[in-house]
């Protein structure tokens, strides 16, 4: 008969036994990487709401300040060494956003504010909006929401 060694069960009971002290750790492993792909699958819907979000509000002004560089009359148009050139004023560019603005009905957004619809150089229009974006569920890791900024720019150029 041969001694047995101190690392190894000596009979099918203790190996048994051995076994038995693990069973539970593949559960509690599961249940880990589950939880860490519901968090980051949570991640990766509020970043891409976020950014697509994002991306309407940009569409819009941009759409937005192509309407405030076309506000001008023809009585507007100068003749410069460049040729031809609308002179756009303030008051005409913001009143043209404003309706652009007024008449695609926020496209949903939230909280939507023009917050600057101005021409600085009497060539083109620049047009700054803002929207709150809320996430489409709140947790731990994701704020409740934030204000998005974005600024278009355009110009009118007679060829």
């Amino acid at each position: 008969m041969m001694p047995s060694t101190p690392n190894r069960p000596s009979s099918s009971h203790e190996h048994r036994l051995a076994l038995e002290d693990e069973q539970g750790s593949a559960l509690l492993l599961t249940i880990f990487y589950g939880f860490l792909s519901l968090v980051l699958i949570f991640l990766v819907v509020a970043a891409t709401s976020l950014y697509l979000e994002r991306k309407r509000l940009f569409t819009l002004a941009d759409g937005a300040a192509l309407v405030g560089a076309e506000s001008y009359d023809l009585d507007d148009v100068e003749l410069t060494p460049n040729g031809y050139r609308p002179k756009l004023t303030a008051d005409k560019v913001a009143l043209a956003v404003a309706d652009y603005v007024a008449a695609s009905q926020g496209d949903g957004f939230t909280e939507l504010q023009i917050e600057e619809a101005t021409t600085n150089d009497s060539a083109s229009s620049t047009v700054s909006l803002s929207a709150y974006w809320k996430p489409p569920f709140v947790s731990l890791l994701v704020p409740e929401g934030i204000r998005i900024d974005v600024t278009a720019t355009a110009r009118s150029i007679f060829s």
